[in-house]
């Protein structure tokens, strides 16, 4: 399954694809639609990505998790296109021998994800408004890489 895809994410599927015996910890983080940001109403909302690039950045960011944190399993699944409020839009699936290495390996996974993936969003408000989020500079993104 590739990280980027314009259909619903399946987190059934990603459980199955993920399993493995040997791993008594899962930490699964969705990230949804939210109806507001910074005060504003949000009906709707489209991601765009580089998907080349993207895909390449999601693959190496889980093989980079499963070796920083030692844990067997990490899946990165974004979607893009149209969203409503209450769609997911990224899923990051982690499961490891114990909880702990598991807890931290998926929020460095989505914290990581968000500075580093070529992903960008429109949020479309309700007010009949739209406007892309601002991202993360290219000095911010290598300070983080630096100092992550």
């Amino acid at each position: 399954m590739p990280n980027i895809v314009e259909s619903a994410l399946d987190l059934g599927n990603l459980l199955k694809q993920t399993e493995d015996p040997a791993c008594g910890a899962l930490v699964v983080f969705e990230g949804t639609v939210r109806n507001h940001h910074e005060g504003k109403g949000v009906a709707s909302m489209r991601y765009t990505a580089y998907k080349p690039l993207g895909e390449r950045v999601l693959a190496e960011l889980e093989q980079e998790v499963k070796s920083r944190f030692n844990v067997p399993v990490c899946r990165i699944v974004h979607r893009i296109g149209p969203l409503e409020v209450g769609d997911a839009s990224v899923v990051v699936v982690v499961r490891s021998a114990h909880r702990e290495q598991a807890f931290e390996a998926a929020k460095y996974a989505i914290d990581t994800l968000k500075i580093r993936a070529p992903v960008w969003k429109n949020d479309y408000y309700t007010d009949g408004t739209s406007a892309f989020q601002e991202g993360v500079s290219l000095a911010q993104c290598n300070d983080e890489d630096r100092h992550g």
